[in-house]
């Protein structure tokens, strides 16, 4: 089943011709002010996102900060308490209107695929099409099921698959019906991390050869950052930074957001001149004030390990070889907590020596203290 299932991975690269998924028309979808509570929790708070025709973003979040809910919100599974969301302008949710999920052109992929174990692959893509004739059902259903590497399993059950093959097929049920907007909820948390890198490049390519506007939930930053055109992180229900890939990532609007994107080495200190000085060096604090309480945090590919007397002084605690890269503590006076660092360099150090600490100051970000 392995075997089978890395071939299908491959197929898109493998094969000259292929399936084309049909094309649909992709509709703009948008939410403003969105509140939603279940009973007395608020799940969803003042939600306002705009996404574009076509346009893939990712939400993601920590777990119960409401990105399913949104998902829910926008597919008619659940309905707002205040605010309203649109569909190509049209109120499709709000205090005065409401559209059943079943007249928004919206496709929902569901976490555990919701594949009928009684129905073959075919029938379970042709399920989302029962509005066509059945010559016409079984042919758009064999052309989304070859689309995903899967037309000679057509006539298999889903027990009978893998775990990443159903969720091609669930892929395939989605897009069949030429959805103008598809909401896939955590579609690749299932998979094997062998496979789940060529899975999620291919789910790629098939939702930009359908050119469907899509919401993609997930809780995991790579993901976000692979697939997503921007990407929109929540917290406690409200979003907290919208921005394409490498903005969010190379500019977080706070320190949660930079906490969420990378491990970082967080070191106090105070402003004083515009700049925080720490027992690694000074750095700039641009736009916050004078004697602000102030953390800089560093990423890990940010410190470099040199001979004694060429930099900070420091210890080397812990090194361990990751594969492409190598994992290191080292001990600086004055820091609280080892830095830990990674780099794709050797390094030419044994766990207690002395060495010396540089920081790169691109790898450098300076925030106010968050709040206690």
């Amino acid at each position: 089943m392995l075997e089978r299932e890395a071939a299908a991975a491959g197929w898109l690269r493998q094969r000259g011709h292929r399936g084309r998924t049909p094309a649909t028309i992709a509709a703009r979808l948008t939410f403003h002010d969105v509140h939603h509570r279940y009973g007395d929790v608020a799940s969803v708070v003042g939600f306002s996102l705009d996404v574009a025709p076509g346009e893939i973003v990712v939400l993601i979040g920590h777990s119960g900060c409401g990105k399913t809910t949104a998902l829910r919100l926008a597919a008619g599974v659940e309905v707002p308490s205040a605010g309203c969301i649109l569909i190509n302008d049209q109120e499709v949710a709000s205090a005065a209107q409401f559209l059943p999920p079943e007249q928004r052109g919206v496709g929902l992929m569901f976490q555990d695929y919701a594949l009928f174990p009684h129905l073959t692959n075919l029938a379970n893509v042709m399920f989302g099409l029962r509005g066509l004739p059945r010559a016409d059902a079984v042919a758009e259903a064999r052309l989304a099921l070859d689309r995903v590497g899967l037309g000679d399993y057509a006539d298999a059950y889903p027990h009978m698959l893998s775990g990443g093959e159903q969720q091609r097929v669930a892929l395939a049920r989605a897009v069949a019906p030429r959805p103008s907007v598809l909401l896939m909820d955590e579609p690749f948390s299932g998979l094997d991390r062998s496979l789940r890198d060529e899975v999620r490049e291919d789910t790629l390519a098939v939702l930009r050869e359908s050119r469907v506007t899509c919401v993609i939930v997930t809780h995991d930053p790579e993901e976000a950052l692979r697939m997503a055109d921007r990407i929109a992180l929540m917290r406690l229900g409200t979003l907290v930074q919208v921005d394409v890939p490498e903005v969010i990532y190379r500019r977080p609007a706070d320190l949660f957001v930079a906490r969420f994107f990378c491990e970082l080495n967080e070191i106090p200190g105070v402003v004083r001149d515009g700049t925080v000085d720490t027992p690694v060096g000074v750095f700039a604090a641009p736009g916050l004030p004078e004697g602000a309480s102030a953390v800089v945090a560093i990423r890990p590919t940010g410190i470099r390990l040199l001979a004694p007397g060429a930099g900070v002084p420091g210890r080397l605690e812990r090194r361990r070889f990751l594969g492409v890269v190598d994992m290191f503590e080292v001990a600086v006076n004055g820091v609280d907590r080892r830095l830990k660092g990674r780099t794709r360099e050797s390094i030419a150090f044994a766990a207690k020596d002395e060495v010396a600490v540089a920081i790169d100051p691109a790898e450098v970000l300076v925030f106010a203290a968050p709040e206690a």
